[in-house]
């Protein structure tokens, strides 16, 4: 067995809330009824539990995972929550395949679930609080104010182009009814370039906004699926994250990411280059964070995000759909930021709707774990996926 003897069946994502009006574990169980339905599961057969950990209604909970599946009346036998930050949905996918694959469980159930909006428990007890929050870089804002300062002395930066990805995001957003209904408005390039600086030069449309959801996805073994007659299902195909990437260095281009290796890597598993990506799905809390990842995947060179931006459209039925529920910066950062990962399973089962793609051989997802001073981000992973190939 492999990566690609695994089968994702059924997806599951509740409305994307600015504050949520329920607990936690209504989310959750919302979810988890919503992909018993769809698949044909029973609840006693699933018997794996991968939870992303980056949630803050419960961030001091040491026993979140096993308190989770108590509240489901879950029995198991295998339980996990991951930690790699906004790497942890992708991470998610490769840990349940890992577990499915080794014969730990034969049915995951991978839940992203957070009102942190509504109950926040988090504390950090990390560089951020030690070393750069009392000297007042308060925040991922001001981190991405510097990286994207450093990025402009190195390359320079069109912020019309920037602005392009907003809007095309926004666009996105507008035809996905679980988007947050607050995010669901157009925008224009002059709207993203007037709208109120942050951390200069990040603007506040630059920025992802904190929301309460929950999604989930149900994971079984290929062959498992045809037992159950399931026909339509997605298949993960090439994985990898590195954390820490030129983390031993003193002194490291800030402009350079992880991805450099984990893209490459996962493309390389797949057996695919990236000339065959259909749709693109990267992590997005801050804009400029995708035309990072457009120049560490290798779409285009180092220091040519701006023309390659300039060049492509990236709307919903151009030559590379991008991020097409929204983003997280258009529909709201929520659900453990699992939803680039939902929607790219959503897009490849043909469930779009009206911003459904044309091209379905394949999506590309990825995460970003956290940044940290002086350093780009901590973790990066790669995922792709094709419909029940």
């Amino acid at each position: 067995m492999s990566l690609r003897d695994t089968a994702i069946v059924a997806l599951a994502e509740t409305k994307i809330m600015e504050k949520s009006d329920r607990d936690v574990w209504e989310l959750d169980a919302e979810v988890l009824e919503s992909l018993l339905d769809q698949s044909g599961f029973e609840k006693a057969e699933i018997d794996g539990l991968v939870l992303a950990g980056l949630s803050s209604t419960a961030a001091g909970d040491y026993f979140w995972a096993q308190t989770t599946a108590d509240e489901l009346g879950l029995e198991l036998d295998f339980c996990e929550s991951v930690h790699v930050g906004g790497c942890s949905a992708t991470g998610c996918v490769a840990r349940a395949a890992a577990a499915i694959d080794a014969g730990l469980c034969t049915t995951a159930l991978l839940l992203f679930a957070d009102t942190g909006v509504a109950e926040s428990n988090r504390r950090d007890r990390n560089y951020r609080r030690e070393w750069t929050d009392p000297y007042g870089l308060l925040g991922p804002p001001g981190a991405f104010g510097l990286l994207s300062r450093r990025y402009e002395h190195q390359y320079g930066l069109d912020y019309e182009m920037l602005g392009k990805l907003a809007v095309t995001q926004r666009a996105h957003a507008v035809l996905n009814d679980n988007a947050c209904e607050k995010l669901r408005k157009p925008i224009t390039i002059a709207d993203y370039l007037n709208s109120r600086m942050i951390a200069e030069p990040v603007r506040l449309l630059d920025c992802v906004m904190r929301c309460d959801a929950a999604s989930g996805l149900l994971m079984t073994s290929r062959r498992r699926a045809k037992e159950k007659g399931i026909d339509k299902y997605v298949v993960p195909i090439g994985y990898s994250e590195r954390t820490n990437f030129l983390g031993g260095e003193n002194f490291v281009d800030v402009t350079r990411t992880g991805h450099e290796v984990s893209g490459k890597r996962a493309l390389a598993q797949a057996g695919l280059s990236l000339k065959d990506v259909a749709s693109f799905h990267p992590y997005d809390d801050f804009v400029i964070a995708i035309m990072l990842q457009f120049e560490a995947f290798g779409f285009c060179g180092r220091g040519q995000g701006i023309p390659f931006i300039r060049e492509r459209n990236f709307a919903y039925d151009g030559d590379l759909p991008l991020n097409t529920g929204g983003g997280q910066i258009s529909a709201g950062q929520a659900a453990c930021c699992s939803h680039n990962l939902t929607e790219a399973v959503r897009q490849l089962m043909g469930e779009g709707g009206k911003r459904q793609v044309k091209n379905t051989a394949n999506a590309l997802v990825t995460g970003i774990g956290w940044i940290n001073y002086g350093r780009n981000w901590g973790s990066s992973s790669a995922l792709i996926l094709v419909p029940d190939a």
